[in-house]
């Protein structure tokens, strides 16, 4: 889940040298990030559902109807808060939605930085959120943070959900509200990624709250404020505020959290949660929930495991528990009426004997959605029967796909496991040839595995089965420790069953292939960019009796020393409700130096032709020049390609601008050629997405420098603002 490049990317990567045999360094921790320019040194390249009839367009007439009270529906099956689809706010001088424009494709058509003058770049303002790590709270942020511009305002959040409103033209801030969110209720990390934003139809000249602001919160609570103000929406919820623990069950902060903008679908606000993995069967339901985006009532509930019940349960009862959950982001579609929803695993990610038929149907699966009944429509299964947490972590885009002379609404989903799935946004059906490869068998549960998995015939990100001479390291010793290490594990390739008796290679790791900064697509020179982790875990099934003496307790039980159970990933996860926990060794990390097994490079970048599924250019993202074993850095700015974490932004001047990497470093590459043009140095790590947008004629670059404690980069407060010089 989203422990996303979680300790894997930690170990950084990569090589000493071109000389010294590159090897993985491991990423260095520093409270002062070294913000001296270094340069980048030059760039090597290298089952979906039955169709249903669509439940509406654009140009479909409904009136705005009355919210109904919480988990009341109207006879018909209709949600009356659904209103009449409406015209976007499409990208170019805003960046109105957390991936660009309602089509989610990260695409800015703005032309004023190009190729040419990229290199003259240079940074204009920086904010600072103050918010920052403390107390306990040390070793936990991960901000993730991507703003969203509209008309001469960026609104933004901080990792403790502080929503704040700066000027785009010189960052200064005009508000800020603070929702007071507890730092018990940091889950895997203090993450917001984003808000949504929202105008009430027909709302008056001036009427509070007209134009909207909309954020989950890390202790699952929906928020709504005024756009201009900064104040709480006294018509939303209870004051501004609507509880998503309701239905949920007893409290367990930490265990349930919101950390991914709502989707907003004809006056809807979607949401998920994230669920903390490894915990036990017995989880929070991963039920995904509509709001009314005026009101805050609950307009319907989507419960897998429950599909009759469409509004909140019966006092004293809870959505159905431990099902899959929605942690990223969705997707909505305003013309047909749907929200694409990317799910996960079950609450027990590497055992699987107790999931019902509903979970192991919809586990790992893209479901579409109908908000004005809440019922799915149709959805697609990446992995069937999934026992390696390659839940979907990326928000799908939405583009016109060509196919047989025409062209067709489509979605472009990625996948961990580094495959790219088109289909049908209206039914769910690919667009490209699939086909069902076989499965490995073994492990502990033989009889419920899969015979066979999907695979794209579109394009995957190629992984060639690990050997033996993959096993990389820094010294003769520690690459000598790798391969033994090789030799001894369970590997037969991608989907190698979970094992107790000995560990077992995941490759590539849970980390992806592509997670939750998903894709960016130039939809008029019709070429996606896609960046990518190649890294294996290294993970043991943990048999009870041995995670009962090694005390391994869920988050919701109190270990002797007191307070929450569920230890950092690496420590054991107990997985409590099942014959056993499960230790990851995520990044297949080394013993002493702490760098990957796996020779670099552990993260690239690559260049897609959209019609064909073929590569453009691929090559490594990320230098080796904050990173080396020991956690000592190399300073060397050799590219080589890091983990990374975070999304692209790809302009019309032919720009892809990406920091991700473990380097804490921006860069602008070339859409046609992959070559790096420009990069600076940020003051903390750059694991966000950045965003651009025209305000007073001039277009700007804007970045979180946020830092990622998984990612071991320095972690920051910084947004900071890039353009060409005046003249």
């Amino acid at each position: 889940m989203t422990r996303l490049s979680h300790a894997l990317a930690l170990a950084g990567v990569i090589a000493l040298s071109a000389v010294l045999s590159p090897g993985p360094l491991s990423a260095q921790q520093s409270a002062e990030p070294d913000t001296s320019p270094t340069p980048e040194a030059s760039d090597t390249l290298q089952a979906p559902g039955a169709p249903v009839e669509p439940a509406g367009s654009a140009l479909d007439e409904q009136e705005p109807g009355g919210a109904m009270p919480a988990g009341a529906m109207p006879e018909s099956g209709e949600a009356s808060s659904v209103r009449a689809a409406r015209k976007q706010r499409e990208a170019g001088t805003d960046w109105p939605f957390w991936g660009a424009g309602p089509q989610a494709d990260r695409y800015s058509p703005l032309t004023q930085i190009t190729t040419e003058n990229v290199g003259k770049l240079e940074k204009v303002w920086t904010y600072r959120s103050g918010d920052m790590p403390t107390g306990d709270a040390k070793g936990k942020y991960s901000p993730e943070n991507t703003p969203l511009k509209i008309d001469q305002t960026l609104y933004l959040c901080s990792p403790m959900n502080i929503v704040i409103a700066l000027d785009a033209g010189t960052g200064e801030e005009k508000w800020r509200y603070d929702p007071k969110v507890s730092t018990d209720a940091i889950p895997y990390g203090a993450t917001c990624r984003g808000v949504s934003y929202y105008e009430v139809p027909d709302a008056a000249a001036g009427e509070a709250c007209a134009k909207r602001i909309i954020e989950g919160t890390l202790d699952a609570r929906l928020i709504a404020v005024d756009a201009e103000t900064g104040e709480p929406c006294a018509d939303f919820g209870e004051n501004g505020s609507v509880d998503m623990w309701q239905g949920i069950g007893k409290k367990v902060p930490g265990w349930y959290a919101v950390t991914a903008p709502p989707a907003i679908v004809r006056g809807i606000a979607v949401t998920g949660a994230q669920v903390k993995d490894g915990q036990a069967e017995d989880a929070p339901s991963g039920v995904i929930r509509g709001y009314d985006a005026v009101t805050g009532e609950l307009a319907w509930a989507w419960d897998l495991g429950d599909p009759d019940l469409t509004g909140a349960p019966p006092e004293g009862e809870t959505y159905t528990r431990g099902t899959p959950n929605m942690w990223t982001t969705a997707t909505g579609d305003e013309e047909l009426g749907y929200v694409y929803l990317p799910l996960g695993n079950s609450a027990v990610d590497y055992w699987g004997g107790n999931r019902s038929e509903e979970e192991n149907e919809y586990s790992s699966s893209l479901v579409a959605i109908d908000v004005a009944t809440g019922k799915p429509v149709w959805h697609f299964q990446t992995v069937h029967y999934d026992l390696w947490d390659y839940d979907l972590g990326s928000q799908v885009s939405l583009v016109d796909f060509p196919k047989d002379g025409a062209s067709v609404p489509a979605i472009i989903l990625p996948s961990k496991q580094g495959d790219i799935y088109i289909l049908d946004r209206r039914t769910g059906e690919s667009l490209v040839p699939m086909e069902e490869i076989d499965a490995p068998k073994g492990g502990v549960e033989p009889e419920n595995l899969a015979a066979t998995q999907p695979a794209s015939g579109y394009h995957a990100l190629p992984r060639p089965d690990l050997q033996e001479k993959d096993m990389w390291g820094v010294t003769p010793l520690d690459q000598l420790v790798c391969r033994i290490q090789f030799r001894l594990a369970a590997y037969d390739g991608m989907y190698t069953a979970p094992t107790a008796d000995r560990r077992w290679i995941e490759y590539p790791g849970y980390n992806g292939g592509s997670d939750w900064g998903s894709l960016a697509v130039d939809p008029e020179k019709g070429i996606i960019v896609a960046n990518y982790n190649d890294v294996p875990n290294y993970n043991r099934l943990i048999p009870r009796e041995e995670a009962n003496r090694r005390n391994l307790k869920p988050i919701n039980e109190e270990t002797p020393g007191g307070g929450g159970g569920g230890k950092a990933e690496g420590a054991g996860d107990p997985q409590a409700g099942s014959p056993f926990g499960i230790d990851v060794n995520a990044g297949w990390r080394a013993p002493w130096t702490g760098i990957p097994c796996k020779r670099p490079p552990l993260g690239g970048i690559r260049a897609v032709d959209l019609a064909t599924g073929k590569t453009l250019w691929d090559r490594p993202l990320g230098t080796a020049r904050r990173n080396g074993p020991f956690n000592i850095p190399s300073f060397l700015p050799i590219s080589i390609g890091t983990p990374n974490n975070g999304g692209s932004a790809v302009t019309a001047g032919g720009v892809v601008f990406i920091a991700a990497a473990t380097d804490n470093l921006i860069r602008a590459i070339d859409l046609e050629t992959g070559k790096t043009l420009w990069s600076d140095v940020l003051p903390a790590g750059g694991q966000a997405t950045p965003i651009v947008y025209e305000e007073g004629g001039k277009e700007y670059l804007v970045i979180m420098a946020g830092g990622h404690h998984f990612m071991e980069t320095p972690i920051g407060d910084y947004w900071i603002a890039y353009a060409l010089p005046d003249g």
